[in-house]
């Protein structure tokens, strides 16, 4: 079935991409263009397009013919420029559908396609959703590498690596009777220590890509007053917290969204901890808790007018993780800024922003710090840690198996391979793919 979709975005716009895809390909552009010539490939062609019921004009444009198996999907393709009125996209996908043979794209499916017919794998087009839906400049790079065929070619090294450690084991299986050199067995166990050794590097990325493509989880921590709305409000730029005196204001967690230097951070406001009689108050305590133990970063406000040193509570969420901003210097301090265990002391004043431009400097080092890319590529995916820890667990069996029987041991590295294979879509993996492609939009 050949299909289409609106490629380019909702709404009002000088220009919008409608994309085909098929083997009807050359037939839609004939009829909408009332011309049995095909444009030359690859070359924008200016025409009058027209309803195939009543012969109506609905719009003039260019049209663009990609053949296949040389297109983005490997079949025929089409892109039509076209005004971007409501009324002529929505004519115009009307006209599409009223051609026999043609039917609306499902989400992803332009790029399930792709894939299908070899024109990339899992991770290369994960990278590509990763790339529209990219917020950061950061974000925007990592999804480049990833969709350059970065991460796959790792991978698929590694996979092929387990395979030629499995042919040793299988000659041996098959051919028992031959003259097979004594240490054709042994010779696999470097093969897969070096592998081992590399995936578990690999793996011991502290999260970094996943980080950069989910964004940095920071929480504002202190005591009701201490300043953690106005902190929030001057991180965002804007009034998205109350800032009141009255103590316990915020009861819930508020989340926005930042971008910091480039990197995506998610900043958390939370309750102000303390002991309440307050049942919603208590529970906001209780998530405020909660939300700081699956922290990336903690910035921990401390009233620097009201105390010199930290209660039991506060000090329990003080790790090299925290930031500790010690609030009020306007008002007068005691001085006392030095807590070791954290990653740093700074003294500001939030309603007149004195110090703030240093504890900035200090954030966005941090927050780069956590994910900046590497020379490597970064793990991006939960599926993909998953399968490596996987791989990893059968490597393991392999190399401190208790016996020597070939068949376990080859077994062992063939669902390595496996485990791996799933990550690029280069064995079995329909029970994922419906999952991945719908995380594209229409059109794409």
């Amino acid at each position: 079935m050949t299909i289409f979709a609106l490629s380019s975005g909702r709404g009002r716009a000088g220009i919008s991409v409608i994309r085909v895809s098929g083997s009807e390909t050359k037939k839609a552009i004939g009829i909408l263009t009332k011309n049995k010539k095909m444009p030359t490939p690859r070359q924008a062609t200016l025409n009058w397009f027209y309803d195939p019921l009543n012969g109506e004009p609905i719009d003039r444009g260019l049209v663009i013919f990609f053949p296949g198996p040389n297109s983005f999907t490997g079949e025929d393709i089409a892109e039509f420029h076209v005004h971007g009125g409501y009324a002529v996209v929505t004519e115009f996908l009307e006209a599409l559908s009223n051609i026999e043979g043609l039917r609306s794209a499902e989400a992803g499916e332009f790029t399930r396609r792709a894939f299908d017919n070899g024109k990339m794998d899992l991770t290369v087009a994960e990278g590509l959703a990763d790339l529209i839906n990219a917020e950061t400049s950061a974000q925007r790079r990592q999804a480049l590498r990833q969709m350059d065929g970065e991460l796959a070619d790792i991978y698929e090294g590694w996979r092929e690596e387990i395979v030629r450690a499995m042919a040793y084991l299988e000659a041996d299986i098959d051919f028992s009777d031959e003259e097979i050199p004594d240490d054709v067995t042994a010779g696999t166990r470097p093969i897969v220590q070096k592998l081992k050794t590399e995936i578990a590097n690999h793996l011991n990325d502290s999260f970094r890509g996943e980080r950069l493509r989910d964004g940095l989880q920071v929480v504002l921590l202190g005591a009701p007053n201490a300043g953690k709305s106005t902190l929030l409000n001057y991180l965002s730029k804007r009034d998205v917290a109350i800032v009141s005196d009255i103590a316990g204001t915020t009861r819930d967690l508020l989340e926005v969204h930042l971008d910091i230097s480039g990197y995506p951070v998610n900043v958390t406001d939370t309750a102000g901890i303390r002991e309440s009689r307050d049942v919603i108050e208590a529970e906001g305590v209780r998530r405020a808790q909660q939300k700081a133990q699956n922290a990336d970063l903690k910035i921990l406000i401390i009233d620097g007018s009201q105390a010199n040193s930290l209660d039991e509570k506060m000090m329990g969420h003080i790790d090299n993780n925290t930031m500790i901003l010690w609030n009020k210097k306007d008002l007068g301090h005691s001085g006392q800024y030095k807590v070791k265990e954290a990653i740093g002391n700074w003294a500001v004043s939030l309603s007149s922003e004195e110090g703030l431009s240093g504890f900035m400097a200090a954030l966005e080092k941090e927050v780069g710090k956590r994910m900046e890319l590497t020379e490597v590529p970064s793990l991006t995916r939960a599926r993909h840690r998953e399968n490596l820890k996987s791989a990893l667990t059968h490597l393991d069996r392999y190399l401190n198996a208790d016996h020597s029987e070939l068949e376990l041991l080859s077994e062992d590295l063939r669902m390595a391979a496996r485990d791996i294979g799933k990550i690029t879509g280069m064995v079995d993996v329909e029970e994922i793919l419906e999952k991945i492609f719908k995380e594209f939009c229409i059109g794409k």
